[in-house]
């Protein structure tokens, strides 16, 4: 590997390490504060994760904090902030679930048009922000979060008895959707659990995430336009429609997020479906770098939190609260934007003082400027 290759996978990992550093360490002086002990949390977390139960639930959580993250990522390669996923996400579970409770096909027929019921939803809710920002100039930031809380609203509405909703108990749900629709898993026992079957569609849109964006025009001109749409114009890229398209991929890959839980367990839509999912793949996207692979760890590493947790209420002696856990997630997004700048800085002067050398070694051998530079 040359030099600046290694250089260059320094400086990708170095910044997730020194936020997930920073984080146990702050948490630590936290720990400190409350009088408690700094470590024992820690033993007591990775010792949940030894157990084949807690590995499931992880590995499951991953799944949908990896897609989350995904689709987060595409908006971040455009240099689009697309905080609706939440609500897209939600959105998309929603109305998945409701043509699952209410269209019986085979179950090679029902799976895919319920993926595919999900992607178009979350890409119609992404695309309105979309829309507005090639069209009116709306900041996504600004659209998206509007958004999230009219599909709120929008939920709480199309959830009512009168519309699409179904009682049970104080709970409104959509129906229990047809058994063709459920996608079945990896059955580890009944003491262990079942590893959700959409894991592995997580897994693949990784892959295609990687290869379209590393290995297509589409994603050349993606992360061109992303870089510098002046730049990308100048070459022939329609900026607008690149920034529509963005998010609409974006939309419909967070329309995914929340199907492995739908299709492999709840089968229902209901007021006690798991939120804030957005947001928490906004932490995995920037812990991430972007990076498909560091996508994964990320999300594994926040699902390994979420999981392990609920541990530290029944420790004994002495019980920790569970919301440290959250704490740390908390100081890891701080972590994560002061260390990626730290690395970034010490990146550029790197380079520069390797130009410096470059052209001092050259004036040495009387070389002239641009030859080094072609070099």
């Amino acid at each position: 590997m040359k030099k600046f290759d290694k250089e260059r996978v320094l400086l990708a990992v170095a910044g997730p390490v020194i936020a997930l550093v920073a984080a146990i360490a702050l948490t630590s002086v936290v720990l400190l504060a409350s009088g408690k002990s700094p470590f024992e949390p820690y033993s007591l977390m990775l010792q949940q994760a030894t157990y084949s139960d807690i590995q499931v639930l992880i590995l499951n959580q991953a799944s949908l904090y990896y897609l989350a993250a995904l689709a987060v990522a595409i908006g971040f390669r455009m240099n689009l902030f697309n905080i609706g996923v939440d609500g897209q996400y939600r959105l998309a579970a929603m109305m998945t679930a409701v043509v699952g409770a209410h269209i019986a096909l085979p179950g090679v027929l029902q799976v895919p048009v319920l993926l595919l019921v999900g992607m178009l939803t979350g890409a119609f809710w992404a695309g309105i922000a979309g829309v507005l920002k090639v069209t009116r100039g709306v900041s996504e930031v600004v659209s998206t979060i509007m958004l999230n809380a009219i599909a709120t609203s929008l939920i709480g509405y199309l959830t009512l008895d009168n519309i699409w909703g179904v009682q049970v108990g104080n709970n409104n749900t959509t129906g229990v959707m047809k058994k063709s629709g459920w996608v079945p898993g990896i059955n580890l026992g009944s003491n262990v659990g079942e590893i959700y079957g959409l894991v592995f569609l997580a897994v693949l849109m990784g892959v295609l995430y990687w290869v379209v964006l590393n290995r297509t025009r589409f994603g050349f001109d993606l992360r061109a336009t992303g870089a510098s749409e002046t730049a990308a114009a100048a070459s022939g890229v329609d900026a607008k429609k690149m920034v529509l398209t963005a998010m609409l991929i974006s939309g419909a890959v967070a329309g995914l997020s929340g199907l492995p839980l739908l299709l492999g367990d709840a089968h229902s839509y209901s007021l006690s479906f798991p939120t804030g999912l957005g947001f928490t793949g906004i932490t995995i996207a920037l812990l991430g770098r972007n990076n498909p692979v560091g996508i994964a760890f990320a999300a594994l590493l926040i699902a390994f939190l979420d999981k392990a947790s609920p541990a530290l209420d029944y420790a004994t002696p002495v019980a920790y609260e569970k919301e440290i856990a959250t704490i740390m997630q908390g100081l890891i997004v701080f972590a994560v934007v002061i260390s990626y700048e730290a690395v970034r800085v010490w990146g550029l002067r790197r380079q520069q003082k390797r130009v410096g050398e470059e052209l001092a070694a050259a004036a040495a051998n009387n070389n002239s400027p641009k030859e080094v530079a072609a070099r």
